[in-house]
């Protein structure tokens, strides 16, 4: 992927990597401070198309059938966990998850519906791989994913104080509201703190 690419969740890692401390994911895997910045610029997340002419920020038709979370955020389950008693992943845990991203809507909802990145490219679809709750990604991601179980899959539609903000990012306008496809695959093993990471988690609420 080139370096170009929006690549998701540059904006938030690249603040906040240098306080990070190293989460241990099971007894013989950890992300190191290098390996969290290949995960971001390096990931197998694929940018598929970019187009201009945005609409200025908005939610999509049919928000009707949207649950509001206390952070704001749209979401609309597409399709259920396969075990809806298992565990959601926990902060320092590692997930693998699918996505896609749109502006101004969801193509279901408008004509108006831009494609600007997706984990699904043209040589088949390569799972974001990162560890939740802890910056590597957006704040509206670290939120959602915390709460979904393995195998569900939700339409998120995040604020742009829980994505890019402001400012804005590559092809992303400042104050874009973005409308995800997002499919949560793997789970991994539920990690063990040490006192820095422990310490971390503590000082760093999301």
């Amino acid at each position: 992927m080139e370096l170009t690419s929006i690549a998701l969740f540059i904006v938030s890692a690249l603040l906040s990597l240098q306080a990070i401390p190293a989460f241990s994911l099971s007894s013989t895997e950890s992300i190191s401070r290098r390996e969290v910045g290949k995960s971001i610029i390096g990931s197998g997340a694929c940018l598929t198309s970019i187009v201009g002419g945005f609409a200025p920020p908005s939610l999509a038709a049919g928000e009707e059938e949207y649950t509001t979370s206390d952070r704001g955020i749209k979401y609309a389950v597409t399709m259920p966990p396969s075990d809806p008693s298992s565990h959601t992943p926990v902060r320092g845990q590692k997930v693998e998850a699918k996505y896609t991203l749109y502006l101004n809507g969801f193509p279901d909802d408008t004509a108006q519906a831009k494609k600007v990145d997706s984990s699904k490219g043209p040589f088949g679809e390569k799972p974001f791989k990162f560890v939740a709750g802890v910056g590597q990604v957006i704040k509206g991601w670290d939120v959602s994913i915390l709460d979904m179980h393995l195998g569900e899959a939700r339409k998120l539609v995040i604020p742009a104080e829980l994505g890019y903000g402001a400012k804005g990012t590559g092809p992303i306008p400042g104050g874009a509201v973005l409308y995800f496809n997002v499919e949560l695959t793997d789970i991994g093993a539920e990690p063990n703190f040490n006192a820095d990471q422990e310490n971390w988690l503590a000082e760093h609420p999301l």
